[in-house]
């Protein structure tokens, strides 16, 4: 199975290439990619550096175009698409209709990825990507158990690739819009979920309130583990109780599914963290390295290795054992 890695930035993707990565996903530094956060990012001549970079050690780059355009700036994302492929792209990872139409048009032979951001989660979903734009991986939205992954792969030719570690969505990929009605921006269109400059802290008698385009998210103590302000992850009061209500601040960890899903057929695990620092890129890329060669080698694989690097110090097999649904 590949091991697809995250890089924010040019000094992410050298450091998750040299960590051990099979192929690592960017973005451009604009609206077009899903993590279009101040300081992270590329501009196409960082695009076509990185991509030399990674094929001199035997690594392909991934670029990931997987916002909808906006009504009369399609141009923008075209560009993106002319771009990533004029840099050497190994694949494009896209999740508009019209834009995989697009590439399929211009581009026939560059290699399309459905993003998690189309939500494709059937069989009928990912036979339309490949008949229609000749797609070759559909990257799975985090809903599925592993017996549901393997009656996909057993029913469709595509390449599927799986999260196995980062950061969860409650939401189904590419239809939130809880950070769009606080802030403004669609994480969906604008590739801003809940954007730091709408994100406000205050301490007050031991207390730090967190809050988000004017909405309090959540109230914690001094060194208590908190998430960072995002709706879907705010403690809130009910009728029944004060809490965690849509989900508990928690990444995702798989590595112990490994051999499940190797034996439901999965061709590549992605790790989550375009927006994390190089210290995390190089510690979840060399676990994960070592997790694979364990399991090649019959060995058992390491569990928790990365609750430090986790969200809330916290990690969850989330819908990959359905124990939440």
């Amino acid at each position: 199975m590949e091991l697809i890695c995250p890089a924010g930035t040019p000094s992410s993707l050298r450091t998750a290439v040299d960590a051990g990565a099979d192929a690592v996903y960017c973005g451009f530094r604009n609206e077009t990619n899903a993590r279009n956060f101040p300081g992270l990012n590329f501009s196409p001549e960082e695009l076509a550096e990185g991509v030399t970079y990674a094929h001199r050690r035997g690594a392909k780059v991934l670029v990931a175009i997987n916002t909808f355009p906006r009504a009369g700036a399609i141009g923008l994302w075209h560009q993106a698409v002319d771009d990533a492929v004029k840099a050497g792209a190994a694949a494009l990872i896209l999740c508009d209709i019209g834009l995989m139409a697009y590439t399929a048009e211009h581009y026939p032979g560059t290699r399309l990825h459905v993003s998690v951001q189309a939500a494709a989660a059937n069989v009928d979903a990912i036979r339309f990507y490949v008949e229609r734009f000749n797609a070759k991986r559909v990257v799975l939205p985090r809903v599925l158990s592993v017996p549901e992954i393997a009656a996909i792969t057993r029913g469709t030719a595509c390449e599927v690739e799986v999260f196995v570690f980062g950061g969860l969505c409650v939401m189904a990929e590419g239809r939130c819009s809880l950070s769009s009605y606080a802030t403004g921006l669609s994480p969906n269109m604008n590739g801003v979920c809940s954007p730091a400059s709408h994100v406000a802290y205050e301490e007050q008698h031991g207390t730090i309130t967190s809050r988000l385009g004017g909405f309090t998210i959540n109230k914690f103590g001094s060194g208590e583990p908190a998430a960072y302000p995002t709706l879907c992850k705010g403690r809130f009061r009910t009728d029944l109780s004060t809490g965690y209500i849509f989900e508990d601040p928690v990444s995702l960890d798989a590595a112990t599914l490994l051999p499940g899903l190797r034996d439901a057929g999965v061709t590549a695990l992605k790790i989550e963290g375009r927006q994390r620092s190089r210290a995390y890129i190089e510690n979840v890329v060399r676990s994960f390295r070592e997790a694979l060669s364990a399991l090649d080698e019959g060995r058992p694989i390491p569990a928790g290795m990365l609750r430090p690097l986790s969200e809330g110090q916290s990690n969850t097999l989330g819908a990959y054992r359905k124990t939440w649904r």
